[in-house]
């Protein structure tokens, strides 16, 4: 089923800012696949046997909950990007926290989805790919969500492959050794991983 049946972001938040607690609830549960997408690739592998990214996700919808009432944006790509500040700090916090002075970085922001000139999905390509002209940021935003329930649905090993080669942008080489597979069989997952989330993403839109 098309995204289009339910409410957009926009409309969750216009109606959680005026009382609708359902709305509200709504809200935040249609953003908590995004949220953990992008928590997901802000743990690297040192920090994994430290925290789960799930304790970032919720800790990160926790405090959205708690400052809802600051946050003054007005469009989806506003609202994400408000969530994305919420869990980068709470993820620099814990670097910190576990690295002192070490100027270990925060894995830098790949966005989840993007659109080329021609419509078709800078996803889908090479991750060696030019980045995003400033319209195509713009556009892309529409989709972040979509994508990241999408790719909530795919298996583990295929999740796990796109964070790593789509998001991280991590060389086949790396993604094999993260993954304790040849690197032949993970260009071969990751083909398919691809393959799958496409379909699913075309079914959302049918």
């Amino acid at each position: 089923m098309s995204n289009n049946a339910d409410s957009s972001l926009v409309e969750l938040l216009d109606r959680a800012r005026g009382g609708d607690d359902a709305a509200r609830d709504r809200l935040f549960e249609r953003c908590r696949n995004y949220v953990s997408v992008v928590a997901r690739t802000q743990v690297e592998g040192w920090m994994k046997a430290k925290v789960d990214a799930s304790d970032l996700v919720q800790q990160t919808l926790l405090e959205a909950h708690r400052s809802f009432v600051d946050f003054r944006g007005t469009t989806e790509a506003e609202w994400l990007a408000w969530l994305k500040q919420i869990l980068s700090h709470n993820t620099t916090d814990f670097v910190r926290r576990y690295r002192g002075t070490d100027k270990r970085r925060v894995q830098r922001e790949v966005p989840i989805y993007s659109n080329v000139g021609d419509g078709s999905a800078a996803f889908f390509r090479d991750p060696t790919d030019p980045g995003e002209s400033p319209s195509q940021l713009v556009a892309r935003h529409e989709r972040e969500v979509q994508v990241a329930e999408a790719i909530s649905q795919l298996s583990p090993d295929h999740q796990d492959v796109i964070l790593l080669r789509n998001l991280q942008r991590l060389p086949f080489n790396e993604v094999a050794e993260r993954m304790g597979r040849s690197r032949p069989a993970v260009q071969m997952l990751w083909m398919r991983a691809l393959r799958k989330l496409q379909a699913i993403l075309e079914e959302q839109d049918a």
